[in-house]
Formats: structure tokens, sequence, C-alpha cells
């Protein structure tokens, strides 16, 4: 996930912050997440489906945070420098949750909000201790 889109999730979350009966801050909440694994689905040529399940996710960013690491992951497993959401199913079942990530890898800088720069979005998984493929 791009650092702005990240940026502007964090905002948005902030600003629900402020109505009655919200949730508590990101931060308060505990983490101490489980990953339990990536599955990686070969669509099309640059069009990848990842399976991923997730214990003690804070919220859906969590998890959408672990498909993004898989997707940058596997856009460089593949000589690509980029990677480009497209859809994410999330369903939580007994505290795991589990999301069917697509991504589109590319060479070139895709067009599009949600674009990843892989080599930098790997660093970061790495420095937040998320998982890749």
């Amino acid at each position: 996930m791009g650092r702005q889109t990240v940026g502007v999730a964090l905002a948005i979350a902030a600003l629900a912050g402020c109505a009655d009966g919200a949730p508590a801050p990101r931060e308060s909440a505990p983490f101490a997440p489980v990953y339990r694994g990536i599955e990686t689905r070969l669509l099309d040529d640059d069009l990848v489906s990842f399976i991923v399940e997730m214990e003690g996710a804070r919220d859906t960013q969590d998890v959408q945070d672990y498909t993004a690491c898989a997707a940058a992951q596997y856009a460089l497993i593949r000589g690509y420098g980029f990677a480009r959401h497209v859809r994410t199913r999330l369903a939580q079942d007994s505290g795991v949750w589990r999301a069917d990530a697509v991504y589109t890898v590319s060479p070139a800088l895709p067009e599009g909000a949600q674009t990843i720069d892989a080599e930098v979005a790997v660093a970061d998984c790495a420095e937040r201790g998320i998982p890749t493929v």
C-alpha cells in the first residue's frame, strides 16, 4: 500500500474516533498478530490473488497490510517493481481474519491510486514484522 494511501486511511481512522461510541484509537488496541500463511494464485500473467489468514488483527487495515506485503514481495520475485491493488474480500470467523486480495504486478508504475513500490513496501514490511511470500 502506498504511503499516501496509508496516510489517508490513518486520517480517516482518526476522524472516526471523534464520534460518540467510536472504537479506541488504533494505537491503544493490543496488537499480537499471528500470521497464519499466504496462498498465492496466479490468475493471469500479471494478475495475482493472495489468500491470507491472520489472528490478532486490530482491524481490517492490519489484514490488508498483510496482503499488500505479500503482493509486494511477489512482484519482486517476478522481477517487477510495482503492484496495484484491485480488490479485497474480507471475512472474520472466531477471531481469524481471512482475506482474498487481487493485485496486478508490473515492471512500470501502473495507473491508479492504490499502487505499491514493491522494494519500498517489502522493506517497510520487514521493519514492521509482517511476513511476505
